[in-house]
Protein backbone atom coordinates (compact mmCIF):
# COMPACT_ATOMS: atom_id res chain seq x y z
CA UNK A 1 0.00 0.00 0.00
CA UNK A 2 1.51 3.57 -0.97
CA UNK A 3 2.32 5.77 1.87
CA UNK A 4 1.34 8.76 -0.39
CA UNK A 5 -2.38 9.82 -0.69
CA UNK A 6 -3.78 9.49 -3.86
CA UNK A 7 -7.61 11.00 -5.54
CA UNK A 8 -9.20 10.51 -8.64
CA UNK A 9 -12.61 11.93 -8.98
CA UNK A 10 -13.28 11.33 -5.51
CA UNK A 11 -16.77 13.42 -4.66
CA UNK A 12 -16.26 13.53 -0.96
CA UNK A 13 -13.17 14.14 1.16
CA UNK A 14 -13.74 10.96 3.14
CA UNK A 15 -10.58 10.64 5.96
CA UNK A 16 -9.93 7.22 4.66
CA UNK A 17 -6.36 5.50 5.46
CA UNK A 18 -5.39 4.65 1.87
CA UNK A 19 -6.35 8.27 0.71
CA UNK A 20 -5.59 11.44 3.19
CA UNK A 21 -3.76 11.87 6.61
CA UNK A 22 -6.02 11.48 9.60
CA UNK A 23 -9.04 13.83 9.40
CA UNK A 24 -9.84 17.01 11.86
CA UNK A 25 -12.67 17.02 14.14
CA UNK A 26 -16.39 17.58 12.96
CA UNK A 27 -17.28 21.17 12.46
CA UNK A 28 -19.46 23.72 14.38
CA UNK A 29 -22.68 24.51 13.10
CA UNK A 30 -22.97 27.19 10.98
CA UNK A 31 -23.24 27.95 7.19
CA UNK A 32 -20.70 25.70 5.29
CA UNK A 33 -19.02 25.61 2.40
CA UNK A 34 -16.67 23.42 0.53
CA UNK A 35 -13.79 23.22 -2.12
CA UNK A 36 -13.60 20.17 -3.78
CA UNK A 37 -9.77 19.13 -5.52
CA UNK A 38 -8.14 22.20 -5.85
CA UNK A 39 -4.80 22.16 -6.90
CA UNK A 40 -2.18 24.22 -4.39
CA UNK A 41 1.61 24.47 -5.49
CA UNK A 42 4.01 22.52 -3.16
CA UNK A 43 7.54 23.86 -2.41
CA UNK A 44 8.37 22.31 -5.79
CA UNK A 45 6.09 25.14 -7.59
CA UNK A 46 5.52 21.87 -10.81
CA UNK A 47 4.44 19.61 -8.07
CA UNK A 48 0.98 20.20 -6.49
CA UNK A 49 -1.32 19.28 -3.68
CA UNK A 50 -5.08 18.10 -4.20
CA UNK A 51 -6.83 20.46 -1.49
CA UNK A 52 -10.01 19.84 -0.48
CA UNK A 53 -12.08 21.91 1.73
CA UNK A 54 -14.58 21.81 4.55
CA UNK A 55 -15.72 24.97 6.24
CA UNK A 56 -18.81 27.34 7.78
CA UNK A 57 -18.93 30.77 7.92
CA UNK A 58 -21.29 33.03 10.32
CA UNK A 59 -22.26 36.42 10.87
CA UNK A 60 -21.83 38.34 13.81
CA UNK A 61 -24.23 41.11 14.30
CA UNK A 62 -24.90 43.57 11.40
CA UNK A 63 -21.03 45.09 11.11
CA UNK A 64 -20.64 42.96 8.00
CA UNK A 65 -21.51 44.63 4.62
CA UNK A 66 -19.62 42.04 1.95
CA UNK A 67 -22.79 41.06 -0.41
CA UNK A 68 -21.14 37.15 -1.05
CA UNK A 69 -19.69 36.29 2.28
CA UNK A 70 -19.17 32.37 0.83
CA UNK A 71 -16.90 33.89 -1.58
CA UNK A 72 -14.96 35.64 0.92
CA UNK A 73 -14.93 32.59 2.98
CA UNK A 74 -13.32 30.21 0.45
CA UNK A 75 -11.05 33.24 -0.83
CA UNK A 76 -9.91 33.40 3.02
CA UNK A 77 -8.95 29.50 3.54
CA UNK A 78 -7.90 29.36 -0.19
CA UNK A 79 -5.74 32.22 0.51
CA UNK A 80 -3.77 30.49 3.68
CA UNK A 81 -3.91 27.26 2.64
CA UNK A 82 -1.87 27.96 -0.38
CA UNK A 83 0.38 30.10 1.87
CA UNK A 84 0.99 27.20 3.97
CA UNK A 85 1.87 24.29 1.20
CA UNK A 86 4.12 26.49 -0.72
CA UNK A 87 6.61 25.62 2.63
CA UNK A 88 5.74 21.92 2.47
CA UNK A 89 6.95 19.01 0.27
CA UNK A 90 3.89 16.61 -0.98
CA UNK A 91 6.48 13.50 0.18
CA UNK A 92 4.96 14.59 3.44
CA UNK A 93 1.30 14.97 3.64
CA UNK A 94 0.48 14.31 7.27
CA UNK A 95 2.77 17.09 8.10
CA UNK A 96 1.67 19.56 5.19
CA UNK A 97 -2.41 18.96 6.24
CA UNK A 98 -1.60 19.54 9.90
CA UNK A 99 0.38 22.94 9.46
CA UNK A 100 -2.53 23.54 7.49
CA UNK A 101 -5.24 22.84 9.70
CA UNK A 102 -3.31 24.34 12.30
CA UNK A 103 -4.73 27.81 11.25
CA UNK A 104 -7.92 27.27 9.10
CA UNK A 105 -9.23 25.08 12.26
CA UNK A 106 -9.40 28.11 14.43
CA UNK A 107 -11.81 31.27 13.41
CA UNK A 108 -10.37 33.70 11.31
CA UNK A 109 -11.68 37.14 10.24
CA UNK A 110 -11.52 38.11 6.95
CA UNK A 111 -13.45 41.31 7.46
CA UNK A 112 -15.35 42.55 10.64
CA UNK A 113 -18.57 40.78 11.20
CA UNK A 114 -17.58 37.69 9.18
CA UNK A 115 -15.37 34.87 11.09
CA UNK A 116 -14.75 31.23 9.19
CA UNK A 117 -13.01 28.57 9.99
CA UNK A 118 -12.92 25.16 8.34
CA UNK A 119 -10.50 21.57 8.07
CA UNK A 120 -8.52 20.25 5.38
CA UNK A 121 -7.71 17.52 3.21
CA UNK A 122 -4.69 16.74 1.11
CA UNK A 123 -4.20 14.02 -1.20
CA UNK A 124 -1.67 13.75 -4.03
CA UNK A 125 -2.12 12.30 -8.18
CA UNK A 126 0.37 9.77 -9.20
CA UNK A 127 1.64 12.60 -11.79
CA UNK A 128 2.85 14.69 -9.31
CA UNK A 129 3.92 12.06 -6.86
CA UNK A 130 6.24 10.50 -9.68
CA UNK A 131 7.45 14.37 -10.49
CA UNK A 132 7.92 14.86 -6.80
CA UNK A 133 10.26 11.58 -6.20
CA UNK A 134 12.05 12.12 -9.31
CA UNK A 135 12.75 15.66 -7.96
CA UNK A 136 13.87 14.10 -4.25
CA UNK A 137 16.22 11.34 -6.41
CA UNK A 138 18.29 14.62 -8.59
CA UNK A 139 18.34 16.56 -5.43
CA UNK A 140 19.82 13.61 -3.02
CA UNK A 141 22.41 13.04 -6.65
CA UNK A 142 23.52 16.56 -6.51
CA UNK A 143 23.89 16.64 -2.98
CA UNK A 144 26.36 13.66 -3.15
CA UNK A 145 28.38 15.11 -6.31
CA UNK A 146 28.81 18.42 -4.24
CA UNK A 147 30.26 16.83 -1.27
CA UNK A 148 32.05 14.78 -2.96
CA UNK A 149 33.82 17.81 -4.52
CA UNK A 150 34.39 19.37 -1.86
CA UNK A 151 35.68 16.41 0.07
CA UNK A 152 38.31 16.45 -2.75
CA UNK A 153 39.06 19.83 -2.47
CA UNK A 154 39.55 19.71 1.07
CA UNK A 155 42.42 16.61 0.43
CA UNK A 156 43.94 18.81 -2.09
CA UNK A 157 43.90 22.19 0.04
CA UNK A 158 45.51 20.14 2.82
CA UNK A 159 48.21 18.30 0.40
CA UNK A 160 49.30 21.54 -1.21
CA UNK A 161 49.60 23.76 2.12
CA UNK A 162 51.77 21.30 3.16
CA UNK A 163 55.00 21.45 1.91
CA UNK A 164 56.61 18.31 2.58
CA UNK A 165 53.10 16.75 1.39
CA UNK A 166 52.99 18.54 -1.36
CA UNK A 167 56.38 17.02 -2.70
CA UNK A 168 55.60 13.58 -2.09
CA UNK A 169 52.19 14.24 -3.56
CA UNK A 170 53.46 15.20 -6.80
CA UNK A 171 56.57 12.72 -6.78
CA UNK A 172 53.82 10.29 -6.89
CA UNK A 173 51.40 11.49 -9.00
CA UNK A 174 53.47 12.96 -11.69
CA UNK A 175 56.97 10.97 -11.60
CA UNK A 176 57.91 11.87 -15.27
CA UNK A 177 57.53 15.80 -14.28
CA UNK A 178 59.82 16.21 -11.15
CA UNK A 179 61.71 19.23 -13.13
CA UNK A 180 58.47 20.99 -12.74
CA UNK A 181 58.12 20.20 -8.75
CA UNK A 182 60.17 23.86 -7.77
CA UNK A 183 57.14 25.16 -10.25
CA UNK A 184 54.33 23.77 -8.59
CA UNK A 185 55.48 24.79 -5.19
CA UNK A 186 55.36 28.51 -5.78
CA UNK A 187 51.88 28.35 -7.56
CA UNK A 188 50.66 26.81 -4.45
CA UNK A 189 52.74 28.85 -1.97
CA UNK A 190 49.36 30.45 -1.18
CA UNK A 191 47.03 27.71 -0.82
CA UNK A 192 45.90 27.19 2.85
CA UNK A 193 44.52 24.11 4.85
CA UNK A 194 41.00 23.22 4.64
CA UNK A 195 39.16 24.54 8.08
CA UNK A 196 37.23 22.06 10.09
CA UNK A 197 33.96 23.07 10.82
CA UNK A 198 33.48 21.71 13.76
CA UNK A 199 35.97 23.67 15.75
CA UNK A 200 35.33 27.20 16.88
CA UNK A 201 36.89 29.81 14.40
CA UNK A 202 37.13 32.54 17.07
CA UNK A 203 38.75 30.21 19.62
CA UNK A 204 41.00 29.07 17.06
CA UNK A 205 41.99 33.12 15.87
CA UNK A 206 42.45 34.33 19.44
CA UNK A 207 45.08 30.81 19.67
CA UNK A 208 46.85 32.56 16.52
CA UNK A 209 46.70 36.08 18.32
CA UNK A 210 48.30 34.50 21.54
CA UNK A 211 51.08 32.98 19.79
CA UNK A 212 51.70 36.14 17.60
CA UNK A 213 51.81 38.11 21.48
CA UNK A 214 53.76 35.59 23.29
CA UNK A 215 56.53 35.61 20.40
CA UNK A 216 56.61 39.81 20.09
CA UNK A 217 57.54 39.78 23.66
CA UNK A 218 61.28 38.94 23.49
CA UNK A 219 62.09 40.62 26.80
CA UNK A 220 61.30 39.97 30.56
CA UNK A 221 60.58 43.65 30.85
CA UNK A 222 57.94 43.38 27.99
CA UNK A 223 56.58 40.66 29.62
CA UNK A 224 56.01 42.65 32.70
CA UNK A 225 54.34 45.47 30.98
CA UNK A 226 51.83 43.37 29.68
CA UNK A 227 51.15 41.14 32.48
CA UNK A 228 50.27 44.29 34.70
CA UNK A 229 48.04 46.17 31.55
CA UNK A 230 46.16 43.22 31.50
CA UNK A 231 45.56 42.58 35.25
CA UNK A 232 44.17 46.21 35.21
CA UNK A 233 41.74 45.07 32.27
CA UNK A 234 40.45 41.99 33.72
CA UNK A 235 40.26 44.29 37.15
CA UNK A 236 37.88 46.01 34.99
CA UNK A 237 36.13 43.39 33.67
CA UNK A 238 35.53 42.02 36.87
CA UNK A 239 37.20 39.04 36.39
CA UNK A 240 38.72 38.18 39.49
CA UNK A 241 40.40 34.58 39.06
CA UNK A 242 42.17 35.53 36.05
CA UNK A 243 43.32 38.79 37.54
CA UNK A 244 44.78 36.88 40.36
CA UNK A 245 46.43 34.61 38.12
CA UNK A 246 47.90 37.78 36.01
CA UNK A 247 49.29 38.93 38.86
CA UNK A 248 50.73 36.06 40.17
CA UNK A 249 52.78 35.53 36.62
CA UNK A 250 53.60 39.77 37.24
CA UNK A 251 55.39 39.12 40.12
CA UNK A 252 56.92 35.84 39.35
CA UNK A 253 60.74 36.12 38.95
CA UNK A 254 61.04 35.30 35.39
CA UNK A 255 58.79 38.44 34.69
CA UNK A 256 61.49 40.60 36.69
CA UNK A 257 63.68 42.34 34.66
CA UNK A 258 67.72 40.49 34.74
CA UNK A 259 66.00 37.23 35.53
CA UNK A 260 66.98 34.37 33.62
CA UNK A 261 64.50 33.48 30.94
CA UNK A 262 66.91 30.53 29.47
Amino acid sequence: MSLFARRRNVPEPGPSEQETASAPATLDTGTPFSLRDERAPSRIPSVHFTVSISGIWSLDGSAFQHHAPDALARTHLRGHTTRILRRHSVLEIPAAQDAVNAVIARPLTPEPGLTVHGEAWLTLTDADLSIAEEHLKRTQHGDLEREEMRHRIDFLRSVLSDPDQRTVWWIDQYPERLAELHQVQEATAGVTPPRDHTHNTVEDEVARFVDQLLAEMRTPQQREVFLRALTQTLRALGSTDLEHAAARLATSPSARPGADTT
